[in-house]
């Protein structure tokens, strides 16, 4: 859990106007930033300080910025929001499927970048809400296991994994309300604190990456369903 007041963020960004200027941005919000020009200035910044959040390009000189992202979610309990002129939704639900928490394109809204930045380190913040068991238990599901305190997901098998911050907090909210229909707006809202908007796909992203966990046939899941229209179900066996 962070102190959001006192968060440092980490701008990866190889244009200079831009990273300068992203830098102003959020060091006039009153957090301390840091920046970086490519992966290698980026992995000792992450080295020489206990960042909070990466805002990072894609298109960065040698490691682009979706292979440093991957290394960054496997390595980091750091919040990661995408800051690109790559629009398409391939780029988009790429750099979802990484794990990033947020993805936004250039030209963005100074304004609309800042709340995302707040929003985000808030739900950082903040403790994970309980589930039908105490939050420093092991939870079980059928034959798997989540570690509450770790984030670790456990197979029948007994291979470890960790689950990423976003997939988390779906995959407890689903738990909460286990047998109930959780909408996409609940979900968007307890992964990043912001509202849905139009044509907005990580919430599906977050729901397709928690299958591939532990669905062993994703066109008849076992453990969360598609409510068409309304949103996900989890109908697995807690504590089984």
């Amino acid at each position: 859990m962070i102190n959001q007041a006192q968060a440092k963020i980490l701008i990866v960004e190889d244009e200079e106007v831009t990273r300068l200027n992203l830098q102003n941005l959020f060091d006039a919000e009153g957090y301390t930033t840091l920046i970086a020009a490519n992966g290698e200035s980026m992995s000792q910044q992450l080295q020489d300080n206990d960042i909070d959040l990466v805002l990072m390009d894609i298109n960065l000189p040698g490691k682009n910025g979706l292979l440093l992202a991957r290394e960054l979610v496997e390595k980091n309990d750091t919040g990661l929001i995408f800051i690109t002129g790559r629009d398409s939704d391939v780029d988009k639900v790429l750099g979802l499927e990484i794990g990033a928490d947020d993805y936004i394109t250039k030209p963005f809204n100074p304004r609309e970048l800042t709340i995302r930045v707040r929003n985000l380190l808030k739900r950082m913040s903040q403790p994970e809400k309980s589930t039908p068991v105490a939050d420093t238990a092991m939870i079980q599901f059928n034959e798997w296991q989540l570690d509450p305190n770790s984030r670790q997901m456990t197979s029948p098998q007994g291979n470890t994994f960790p689950i990423p911050r976003g997939e988390y907090r779906a995959l407890r909210l689903l738990m909460a309300n286990r047998g109930k229909i959780v909408t996409r707006q609940d979900l968007i809202q307890e992964m990043t604190g912001r509202d849905l908007r139009e044509n907005d796909r990580t919430v599906d992203v977050t729901i397709r990456r928690l299958r591939k966990h532990f669905e062993t046939d994703a066109t008849s899941p076992e453990f969360i369903n598609t409510i068409h229209g309304e949103g996900y179900r989890f109908v697995g066996n807690l504590n089984a």
